[in-house]
Parts: C-alpha cells; sequence; structure tokens
C-alpha cells in the first residue's frame, strides 16, 4: 500500500468547488500554492452533483477539479460522497430515511438521512463507491480514499423495522439461543422474557426504564452496523484500488461509535474537532481526543482532517478563535502525533447550512487575520520535515472503555454520570503535571506504563481485571476509581462485594455506593429550596493531601479493606472514618483505590504522589503561576510547548526553537504562544522531557 505521509506535514482541508463558479477555481489553487497547501478533501458531499439521477453520472467538474489540483501541486483526500444521500434516493425508496426512538420517520432536506441498515441506502453507496474508484484510482492526484464522513453524527441509532430486523440478525449470531439471550439480558425480571428472536425490537420509547442489557447491545449494534457500512465501502476501493490507503474522519471522543473496534479497519486515523474557544478547559479536552487518536493507530501518525479557523455556526454563541488560538490548537494536535492539520473548509461559503462556518479563505477575503494565521501555520509547518514520521512519547495510560461509557450514563443507576467527565478530569490532571497519556481499551497489555489511571470502569471484564492486576505486579502504579467493576459484560451485577476480580489487586471491596445528593423534587411534591448548583461534597483527610482536607465530589462509597493501607479517610457525614484512599503494594507495583472524585486542586495533589510512586523523576517541572495551561509534550527529538493560559510565561529549557531558530532558553512565550524546541543533542532518555516555564 503507498504511504500516505510525505517528508512534510499536509496542510490544507476540505475543498468544495462546486458551491462555486468555475471562474473561481483558478484563483482557489493559486491562492492554495501561496499558503502551502498541499493536500484537500475533495467531494465529501457532492452525490446529488456526482449521480444526479439512480444510474447516471456526471464527471465533468470532477475530472476538471482533480485535474488543476493535479497541475498545481496539490494532493486529493477524495471522498466517497456516501454522508449525504441525493433527493432521489429518499424519493425512490423512503424506507432508507431514519426513524427516532418515539417512532418519526425523519425527513430529507439535511444530511446523513439514512438508515445504516437499509439496503436501498447501501446498494446505491457500493454502486458509487465503485464508479468512482474506477475512474479515479488512477488518477495521480488521489492519495487517499476518505469513506463516507463523520459516522454516527447526526443518526447513530435507527429504529425502523429494516434496523429492528437487523438487530435481531445480530442478536442471534451473538447468543445462538433465545435462552441465552434471556439468561444475558435477565428477562425474568418485568416479565420480559422472549420466547423466540422474531419478538425483540429495538430499544424504542417505552413506559419505563427499557432493559439495560438490551440498550448496552443495541449501542452495540448501531456501532458495529455504521462500521458494516464503512466496511462494504472499504471492500470496494480494496478491490479496485488495493494500493490506495482509506481512511474515515472520527471526532473525539465521540460518545456512540465505539472506535476501538474501528480502529484496526481504517488504514489512517483521521480525526474531526471542533473546541469551543469559549470553553476555558477546551485545549484540555482538546489534548484528550488527540490522544486518543493517536492511541487508535498505535502510535501512528494521524491526520487532523477538521478543525475551524476561527467561528463554528454549531453552537448558540459561537465565539472566534482568539488570534493565535488556531495556530496553538494545531500544533497540539501536530505534537500528540499528527503529520496533518486540515480544516473545514477551504473557502467559506455563501450560501446553505454552514455560510457562517469559518474556513481557511473567509468571506473577506485574504486582508484579514484569518488568512493571515494560515499562511503564517502553512508556512511553519513546511519548515517541520523532522518531525513527520517520529512518535509522541507516553508515560501513563488511561483506561476508557465505550461499553462502560455507555452503560454508566442509562437511567436506573446511583447517580447520573458523564462518563466522559470523569475520564477527562484524569486526562487533564496527567497532562497538566507535564505526562503524556496514551489511553486504552484496558484489556491489553499495560505493563510497559509506569501509571495506569482506570476511572470509573463500570463494565469490567476478565481480561480487563486481569491486565489491570499484571501492570500493578509487574510494576506500574495503578490508579483505579469510584464505580469500577459494578457490573459484568452483561450489566450483570458482580455480587459479594463490588470490583469483582479487583478486590484481590486493590485488597479493598465495596459494600454500598453514597452518592452526595439531595432530595429529588418530583411532580406534585412539597416545595423544597430551590437546588444549589454547587455540587455536594465531603471532606477527605489524608497525608497524600497534605495538612488541609480535601474534597471529594458528589460520590463517596462504603469501602472495607482487607490487606491495603488507609491513606485518607472521608471527614464528616454518614461515612466519617471510612476509608476514602487505599493503597496495596502489589508484586513490585501498587495498586490504588480512590472512593469519591476530588476537587481539580486535589486530583493534582493524588497525581503527584502517584508520580512519586511510580518512580518516574521527570527531569523538570512547570511552574507557571496563575498562568492556565501550559502544555509540554514530547515528540521524536522535538519538545512542544504551548500556552493556552492567560498571561506570558519565560522558558527555561535549552535548545533551538525550529519555528523562529532563536534560542529557547529565556524566550517569552505569549497567550496561544508555540516554540517547538530541538536539543542541541538529541534526546535518548526514555524519561518526558518538561519544559520549566515561569510567570512573565
Amino acid at each position: 500500500m503507498r504511504p500516505v505521509f510525505t517528508d512534510s506535514p499536509w496542510f490544507g482541508g476540505d475543498y468544495n468547488p462546486e458551491q462555486w463558479p468555475e471562474a473561481v477555481w483558478d484563483e482557489d489553487v493559486d491562492l492554495m500554492r501561496g499558503a502551502g497547501v498541499n493536500l484537500v478533501t475533495v467531494g465529501v458531499f457532492a452525490w446529488a452533483l456526482l449521480e444526479p439521477e439512480e444510474g447516471r453520472y456526471e464527471f465533468g467538474w470532477l475530472d476538471s477539479v482533480l485535474d488543476l489540483l493535479h497541475e498545481n501541486g496539490v494532493k486529493v483526500d477524495l471522498a466517497t460522497a456516501t454522508a449525504a444521500p441525493p433527493p432521489w434516493l429518499s424519493d425512490q425508496y423512503p424506507e432508507s430515511l431514519p426513524v427516532t426512538v418515539d417512532g418519526i420517520r425523519l425527513s430529507p432536506g439535511s444530511r446523513q438521512g439514512y438508515c445504516p441498515s437499509s439496503p436501498a441506502y447501501r446498494t446505491a453507496a457500493r454502486r458509487l463507491t465503485r464508479t468512482l474508484a474506477e475512474r479515479y484510482g488512477a488518477h495521480p492526484a488521489v492519495v487517499l480514499w476518505h469513506i463516507n464522513n463523520e459516522y454516527g453524527c447526526h443518526v447513530s441509532r435507527c429504529y425502523c423495522d429494516e434496523s429492528a430486523s437487523a438487530f435481531r440478525r445480530w442478536l442471534e449470531a451473538k447468543y445462538r439461543t433465545i435462552g441465552a439471550l434471556n439468561s444475558a439480558w435477565g428477562t425474568a425480571f418485568w416479565s420480559q422474557s422472549y420466547g423466540s428472536f422474531e419478538q425483540i425490537l429495538p430499544p424504542r420509547a417505552t413506559p419505563a426504564f427499557p432493559n439495560p442489557t438490551q440498550s448496552l447491545d443495541f449501542d452495540r449494534f448501531s456501532s458495529d452496523e455504521l462500521l458494516a457500512c464503512f466496511l462494504e465501502e472499504k471492500a470496494v476501493l480494496r478491490e479496485v484500488t488495493p494500493d490506495i490507503p482509506v481512511t474515515t474522519n472520527f471526532m473525539g471522543t465521540f460518545r456512540n461509535v465505539d472506535y476501538w473496534t474501528w480502529a484496526p479497519h481504517v488504514d489512517v486515523i483521521s480525526d474531526d474537532l471542533y473546541p469551543d474557544p469559549a470553553d476555558p478547559d477546551a485545549a484540555r479536552g482538546a489534548a484528550m481526543a488527540r490522544d486518543l487518536m493517536r492511541s487508535l493507530g498505535r502510535g501512528k501518525p494521524w491526520l487532523l482532517m477538521e478543525q475551524s479557523t476561527s467561528a463554528v455556526n454549531m453552537r448558540p454563541t459561537n465565539v472566534p478563535k482568539a488570534p493565535g488560538q488556531m495556530r496553538a490548537l494545531s500544533y497540539q494536535a501536530l505534537a500528540r502525533g499528527a503529520d496533518g492539520i486540515l480544516f473545514f473548509q477551504w473557502r467559506q461559503s455563501a450560501a446553505g447550512a454552514e455560510r457562517f462556518h469559518s474556513a481557511m479563505l473567509p468571506h473577506a477575503g485574504t486582508d484579514t487575520r484569518i488568512w493571515r494565521e494560515v499562511e503564517q501555520l502553512g508556512a511553519e509547518l513546511a519548515a517541520l520535515g523532522s518531525v513527520v514520521g517520529t512518535r509522541t512519547r507516553a508515560h501513563a495510560a488511561l483506561v476508557f472503555d465505550w461499553d462502560s461509557r455507555w452503560a454508566i450514563e442509562q437511567a436506573g443507576l446511583p447517580t447520573t454520570s458523564s462518563y466522559l467527565a470523569l475520564a477527562a478530569h484524569w486526562h487533564a490532571a496527567l497532562t497538566e503535571a507535564g505526562l503524556t497519556v496514551d489511553l486504552a481499551p484496558g484489556d491489553e497489555d499495560l505493563s510497559a506504563y509506569p501509571i495506569v489511571i482506570v476511572p470509573s470502569l463500570f463494565v469490567l471484564t476478565d481480561a480487563q481485571a486481569a491486565a489491570i492486576d499484571a501492570a500493578a505486579a509487574a510494576g506500574s502504579t495503578v490508579l483505579v476509581t469510584s464505580q469500577t467493576g459494578i457490573v459484568d459484560q452483561d450489566l450483570r451485577v458482580r455480587l459479594g462485594g463490588y470490583l469483582g476480580d479487583l478486590q484481590s489487586t486493590l485488597g479493598v471491596w465495596i459494600e454500598e455506593f453514597w452518592p452526595l445528593g439531595g432530595a429529588w423534587a418530583r411532580p406534585g411534591a412539597i416545595p423544597v429550596a430551590q437546588e444549589s448548583t454547587v455540587a455536594p461534597t465531603v471532606r477527605v483527610r489524608g497525608d497524600v493531601f497534605g495538612p488541609e482536607a480535601a474534597t471529594g465530589i458528589e460520590w463517596s462509597e462504603c469501602v472495607h479493606v482487607r490487606d491495603a493501607s488507609v491513606r485518607a479517610v472521608f471527614e464528616g457525614g454518614h461515612l466519617s472514618g471510612w476509608p476514602a484512599l487505599t493503597r496495596k503494594a502489589r508484586g513490585v507495583g501498587a495498586a490504588w483505590y480512590l472512593a469519591t472524585r476530588l476537587s481539580r486542586e486535589d486530583t493534582a495533589s493524588l497525581v503527584a504522589q502517584l508520580i512519586a510512586d511510580s518512580g518516574l523523576a521527570l527531569s523538570a517541572s512547570v511552574v507557571g503561576g496563575e498562568s492556565g495551561f501550559v502544555e509540554t509534550v514530547q515528540r521524536g527529538d522535538a519538545l512542544f510547548v504551548i500556552n493556552h493560559g492567560s498571561t506570558a510565561v519565560t522558558l527555561a529549557q535549552e535548545g533551538v526553537d525550529l519555528l523562529s531558530g532563536a534560542d529557547a532558553q529565556g524566550m517569552t512565550l505569549e497567550p496561544q504562544g508555540v516554540v517547538v524546541i530541538s536539543p542541541r543533542v538529541a534526546l535518548d532518555s526514555a524519561e518526558p522531557a518538561v519544559a520549566v516555564v515561569a510567570a512573565g
């Protein structure tokens, strides 16, 4: 298979020439050359123009566009155009439209208007993919196939009769017998026992809580069904153009598709990510998404397929990116393993639903802040060929599991939880401590990581329990947090005290949950005081947190100790004196358990203790004062330092800044500033290099 990445990072974005008169195309390629654009994605939403009637194709305009791009040295990521079916498809095959959980069939007039299980949609998508592959597979501009677009973004679950039939086939393949399904689903509860697979429906709207395992299986099925659509198109491309790699754009930490099951089938991992400029934690969340993409590809380079140059159009209020913020977030992706920085889109649309979504070339043209930032970034990336193909070093692992995410967010649990928030909290703490983090499904070897964090692994499989235990025994410092090991893969509660097989690893077991909540104000009840917007808390005291008590948030548990040491206890409330934090020596490592959720400051204190416990010797530290998040990431021999904070910092790191050619030591890094430091002597240490910064 042809290599995708070259000797300099890819730079460009979605190019939609079909939105513009042909007279504009020459100006486009002239400006692309000037900005350093070397890769564009073409045809993502062009199905209606490529196939205006079923079986009738019009390729003249696309022929001209690809030829023009090739003549100007711009390579193409060619889309199969199957993300937005044309009007004729739903007109001729209305059953191809998706149906909501409430039984409403959605209408055409937008995008992703298809049921993933629809035979009509799949047949048409395969036919178009084959026709494109046969026509353009040998075109010299095409270096990558882009299948569909953002699978599941708008329709990740369809509840129509066709989906119901497909769901039953999926269930029969998994369980084989209806008796096995009844056992796994616990259908003896609420009189749900099935006599045959034909009686089963998707978890449509119901009077009360749906069956939990049915809902989880439907989540799994829906992810698999979208994957089946991708694999059908990929099979056609492999047959016709076996040498051209394929991709499809993921969406960061998107909830509704299990990217661990998808990643092995994607030649090049790519991502669409739109951090909110108004969110003070946007850069922290984006760092986690970048690390996920690198982890999905097992450390291989990936593509930032889409981001915005400034404002988007999808939020109630769409705040522009601050000057330099687009550049800073672009370098964050490069630091964390991306070998391409692309945007949606090249030229800002004048019509359509996304006309107020920013682009590389804005409505106002080239005499603009956005265009000048685009030109600057393109020129800088062209000079960073030494970074391409190098690896980003990670020194901690964070277990991130889609089954647990789907299950812990169901109704009928002790509290309502956002799995992403629980996991992101720990990723941010590790990142701000100067560590780079790999994400992992948790059922593979974790022993190479000095630190392993397991946040709220609600669904615990035997393989995950074994891998976590083996990591601690082999020398890792493992932290497991509350609401872990509650159920198995069928959502059946692990009896005999929560934590399952991890009880022996951690030396504790959990008797009871104690969420820190208030009274439920139900309709018709006696009025109560308005519920505070401040999360309920509990004090946690232990030497790990210093002389002051730490703050536990939202959650506590009754922890029984078998053979672990107690490092902190709850203070006050119903669980006063009960263990809140424990540590057990396990093999040559250690296994910690945390029975609450900590404030950001106290989480940082615990992470510092875990780093010390693991023996990681950081070569330096970040002391940014009140400046905010200063990100440091080692990729190959280059150290990226990105100031996402609000005040300037001063670098105390030796080396040369590859972007300016200046000596890095003593440089002042303004907010949104970036340096890429190349050491005067190549790094060979296994320890993480962390820039020293001080408030400026």
